[in-house]
């Protein structure tokens, strides 16, 4: 996989992160919830690149 895909990949899973957190936070109303949800998306994107 070149470097532009890797780009490009963790590109795709900061967006869902950025609207996503929004999300969580506006149905839990705390940012512990915010924070596993994007550390979760985080590793599931490394996962992802590193193959």
């Amino acid at each position: 996989m070149d470097i532009s895909r890797k780009l490009g990949i963790l590109v795709f899973f900061g967006v869902p992160a950025i609207v996503g957190g929004g999300i969580v936070y506006g149905f839990a109303g705390s940012y512990m919830p915010v924070a596993i949800y994007e550390v979760a998306l985080y590793l599931v994107a490394g996962a992802i690149v590193s193959r």
